[in-house]
């Protein structure tokens, strides 16, 4: 018999109000195509030594790595799982340009030790004493969906009984520019860049703070709607479907078309108009529907013009669908506890 799996808790940083959930019913809308995330107080959690050494994305990761721990009321942790597409992308940049600027030579080593993208996973080990399955991904745009179904996987298998999952990713002006230069971040209707920071605690046994249940995980390469209506099959019609539509036509197009195919009359929800994009998204995506779930509202601004009718005032069942450039499928049936 295999394990129910949970969600217990999961705390953000990104372009809403960090680590709060104002955003269901105060959110704050943008208009540029490049947004940063909102930085907390740092100075609140970390000693001025931490501050020093640590680049933001990995005090963003330990921060809300111990806020979803502390929410959860877990204090020991089987496993530490990262989906990252692009790591730290910003030290790595503070390394080449002091390689090329100051001729190879006074270079700051913490730079380079900082920007692996399994630098992540090893912090948020050390910080929380965890010595157990230590893992990270790194596959674009379904970075974070890899890291959960290892969880997933590992957790229905009693492999682990409690796990930290995290999507990171940062967005540095220089790489916002090389990605629209290639057409990813070319936003010609309203969307924008974004930066992620999740960490999500899953778990076998329910707490008093369980945001929801993991019913299925499951990943596709390409669209083959024969084998993803065998797949759809599996899962119960959902009452809604978070999609990753992001103001790009042709991105949007695909999902609406493969919704229209699989799931025919679900109402569709968008939640990068709030969060933004980015290769790890779907960790904020995930996050804002078990938030929905636990708190059995959807919010106005999460609804699609002409493509959210028939809603539930309550919601019991929604399933997150994502695909990144038309393949790389991930569906997630999320489900109240």
């Amino acid at each position: 018999m295999k394990n129910k799996i949970y969600i217990l808790s999961a705390a953000h940083i990104s372009a809403q109000t960090p680590l709060r959930e104002d955003w269901m019913k105060n959110p704050i809308l943008y208009n540029e195509e490049y947004v940063r995330a909102i930085e907390p107080n740092y100075k609140e959690h970390f000693s001025a030594l931490e501050a020093r050494r640590y680049g933001q994305l990995l005090k963003r990761a330990l921060l809300v790595s111990r806020k979803a721990m502390e929410t959860s009321g877990i204090t020991n942790l089987d496993a530490i799982i990262t989906g990252t597409g692009l790591g730290c992308i910003e030290n790595t940049e503070f390394f080449l340009k002091d390689l090329t600027f100051n001729g190879e030579e006074l270079l700051k080593p913490t730079h380079f030790i900082n920007s692996t993208h399994n630098t992540i996973s090893s912090l948020v080990a050390i910080d929380t004493k965890c010595n157990g399955y230590n893992s990270t991904y790194t596959h674009k745009g379904i970075s974070f969906e890899c890291a959960l179904q290892d969880a997933f996987m590992q957790l229905n298998n009693r492999k682990i009984n409690t796990a930290l999952i995290s999507g990171h990713d940062e967005m540095t002006p220089d790489y916002f520019a090389i990605l629209k230069k290639t057409g990813y971040l070319d936003f010609s209707e309203q969307g924008f860049a974004g930066e992620t920071a999740v960490a999500m605690i899953l778990g076998t046994e329910k707490t008093a703070n369980t945001l929801c249940k993991i019913e299925k995980v499951e990943t596709l390469y390409t669209i083959d709607f024969e084998y993803i209506n065998s797949v759809t099959e599996k899962f119960a019609k959902p009452d809604y479907i978070f999609t990753g539509i992001n103001g790009q036509s042709e991105n949007d197009n695909r999902y609406f078309d493969v919704c229209e195919k699989i799931f025919p009359k679900v109402p569709l929800l968008q939640y990068k108009n709030l969060f933004g994009e980015s290769y790890t998204a779907p960790a904020l995506g995930i996050y804002a529907a078990a938030n929905c779930l636990q708190k059995g509202n959807i919010p106005v601004h999460f609804l699609i013009q002409g493509k959210s009718a028939n809603c539930k005032s309550e919601p019991t069942k929604i399933l997150f669908y994502n695909n990144f450039e038309g393949k790389n499928h991930s569906l997630i049936l999320l489900s109240i506890c």
